[in-house]
Order: C-alpha cells, then structure tokens, then sequence
C-alpha cells in the first residue's frame, strides 16, 4: 500500500493518557509541552492541523461505569476531562506563540467555542490550530469516534493516532514480547481481527469514508513531522 507523500490537512488523536506521562494521573507539564512543541513544528510547515483530545487520564467513564455508576453521567464526566486537557494544551500552544482555538461539543461559552463546522474550517484555512473538546457531545461515544467524525467533517485528508507504541501488534506488545506489529491493514482488518487501535464505531465511520488512520509511536520526537510528511513510521490503515 502506497504512503501519501505529505498531508495538508490532518487530525491528530491525543489519548489522555499520553499526557499524564510517567504520573500515573493528571496532566505532566513535560509532557504537554513536548506534545504543543510537536505540533508547533508541523504547524509552521504549513499543515492545517486539528487536535481531537481524550481524557483518561482525568476520568474513564467506563471504568465508572464498571462501578455502577449510569453510563451516561460516567460519559459526561469523562466529556468534561477532555475540557480540562483542551485548555491545558492550548495554554501550552500559545505559550508557543501557536494561535488556538478550542471548540467544545457541549456548549461552555466562558471558556471554549461551541463547535461549529464552518468556523472550524474557517479556523484551519486562517492557520490556527484547533482543538476538538467534550468528544461527541453525546454519550455511549468514544473520542476516537469523534475524531472519525471532526476528520470527515473537516475534510482531513488522515486521521493520525499517537500512541504509546510504534504501531498496531496482533497482541499488547507491552506484555507480549513476541507481538507482531503490522505494517498496514485495512479497516475490515481491524474490524475482524478485533484489534484495540479505535473501537469498532470509528473505525467503521473511517471505512466508510475512505479515510486512512495511521497509528504511531507519539512520545519519540519528531514522530509528528515524519507522519505528516509520509514517511514510513507506524502503521497504515487504510
């Protein structure tokens, strides 16, 4: 399968978890400020770049759930977490001199803008960074299914998902030495081998609007750039 040769209009899929770093909890500033660096340098080559952000390390609404809490406040809670790591990264942006936008699905007015397709759009062809909050706006949805959803609307042309790994492995390749990582595969691979990459809402949204994923490795330096510029690192989904 070919490697696009660059990207002019990209998603980047930041977990939570990415941004707690070695804390086990919460937001580590190292971190955050390696992230915001690596999306300085890819903005400043003239990528229009949107970030859809998690909120694990916050708050997992299904871990809650898992405790009897109702699935949709759990949902909502999480929603909220995801706020909390927009704000945190755009502080970090523009500390950077990046101009950014966050854009909430659940209306906050004091603090974020409402989404709103067009001025996203508006946003990105200005050369602002934006970041996508409050995942969906809805619960029983994952961020990575908001990031399917943003890239399509947005007419992002991959979604690109950092990752603790290089890469997609047949099994967790932190407890299986052995683990095999795929160079590339298509959607209705992942959907039937059941891989952990996306859950199966999003990646059926990617597949059924011809959008390719790439999953990589976000905490080596540099890794954004080369993903951007279509070098050969992580592993294609498409």
């Amino acid at each position: 399968m070919e490697r696009h040769k660059g990207f002019n209009r990209v998603i980047l899929k930041v977990s939570g978890e990415a941004l707690m770093g070695e804390k086990g909890y919460g937001i580590d500033p190292v971190v955050i400020d390696s992230i915001a660096e690596e999306i300085k340098n890819v903005h400043e080559m003239g990528v229009e770049i949107a970030i859809v952000i998690g909120g694990g390390n916050i708050f997992r609404g299904l871990a809650a759930t898992a405790i009897g809490m109702e699935r949709a406040s759990a949902d909502y809670m999480g929603m909220l977490a995801t706020v909390l790591n927009a704000l945190a990264l755009q502080d970090s942006l523009e500390k950077k001199g990046v101009v950014t936008r966050v854009q909430s699905a659940i209306e906050m007015r004091a603090l974020a803008e409402p989404y709103i397709r067009r001025r996203a759009i508006r946003h990105l062809e200005k050369k602002r960074v934006i970041i996508f909050a409050a995942g969906t706006g809805n619960p029983y949805f994952s961020t990575d299914t908001a990031a399917a959803l943003r890239a399509i609307e947005i007419g992002a042309e991959v979604i690109l998902k950092g990752t603790k790994v290089d890469g997609v492995y047949d099994s967790d390749p932190m407890i299986n030495k052995e683990a095999r990582r795929f160079d590339s595969l298509s959607h209705l691979d992942v959907l039937q081998k059941g891989l952990k990459v996306m859950d199966a809402t999003a990646i059926s949204l990617c597949k059924d609007n011809n959008l390719p994923i790439i999953v990589f490795n976000l905490r080596e330096k540099g890794n954004v750039r080369k993903v951007v510029l279509g070098e050969d690192i992580g592993t294609l989904i498409n």
